[in-house]
């Protein structure tokens, strides 16, 4: 088989290291999988993730010009969660009869297409937040001034 940048391929973890896992792919080659290409969230220790023997299928992302080859889990998983994606899209789309899409309100315009409600902008959220952020921090002030004898006084060292 020959290994390309982007294919998928499989294989088993050999060994770990603090800076990612060696993994024996097919045709006798070994590649890396950096700890920053395991998982999108924060990876600490390698052994949380994956241990030796596991049986693994990752993305190739690169080869140098002396033959190292980079592997990726977590771009793996993108390509999966993109594709269930597309497929849920494609089958929610196929699942709405002619009735149930008449009952559904469209926009204005040549395409036509059911508006889908949203949940908030991120304008939205972040505006929130910046309210509820300025109301905890005046509490925060009314009750430290209480605390300390109002305005102006001073401690006494």
């Amino acid at each position: 088989m020959v290994i390309e940048v982007g294919s998928v391929v499989d294989g088993v973890v050999s060994r770990i290291t603090n800076f990612g896992a060696f993994v024996d792919i097919e045709g006798g080659k070994n590649g890396l999988i950096h700890i920053s290409e395991i998982s999108d969230v924060y990876v600490r220790d390698v052994h949380d993730f994956l241990s030796e023997g596991d049986k693994v299928q990752t993305k190739v992302i690169s080869i140098d010009e002396r033959g190292k080859i980079a592997l990726s889990l977590k771009q793996m998983k993108k390509q999966e969660q993109e594709t269930a994606e597309r497929e849920s899209d494609i089958s929610s789309r196929n699942r709405f009869s002619r009735n149930e899409r008449s009952d559904q309100r469209f926009e204005r315009g040549e395409n036509k297409r059911p508006v889908r409600q949203l949940s908030a902008s991120f304008e939205d959220k972040l505006s929130k937040f910046m309210k509820d952020s300025d109301e905890r921090q005046a509490d925060i002030k009314r009750k430290t001034d209480s605390k300390r004898g109002g305005r102006g006084s001073r401690r006494s060292d």
